[in-house]
């Protein structure tokens, strides 16, 4: 019976080295630093449309987000009561095709079919 009193102990002791090397490996996962996507990074050409609103030369998309934010922001046209939504201008309703107002969800998909 002491053999087995002396197994039990020590199985706890081998749980306890696992879980410290799990901490480890995460902590150096977290230190490695990540390499952004060369798909978002490529330079897209945009719509007349798009480029009326974010200029005129190619952009990579993160950019183009970037700066159709800029434009909302400036021009506030973010819905006062449901920040969510987007309320178009003159500009905006022509990427919106004609919608007078969006989801800020919906606005990937507006870049997405205005850039080549």
């Amino acid at each position: 019976m002491a053999k087995k009193a002396a197994t039990k102990k020590a199985a706890p002791k081998k749980a306890a080295k696992k879980v410290a090397t799990k901490k480890a490996v995460k902590k150096v996962a977290k230190k490695a630093a990540r390499k952004p996507n060369a798909a978002f990074m490529a330079a897209l050409t945009l719509s007349p449309a798009l480029a009326a609103v974010v200029g005129s030369k190619p952009l990579p998309r993160t950019q183009i987000i970037k700066k159709i934010w800029e434009y909302i922001k400036k021009n506030k046209l973010q819905d006062s009561k449901n920040r969510r939504m987007i309320n178009a201008d003159e500009k905006l309703k022509v990427l919106f095709d004609g919608k007078k107002q969006i989801s800020m969800f919906e606005l990937a998909k507006v870049v997405n079919n205005n850039v080549k």
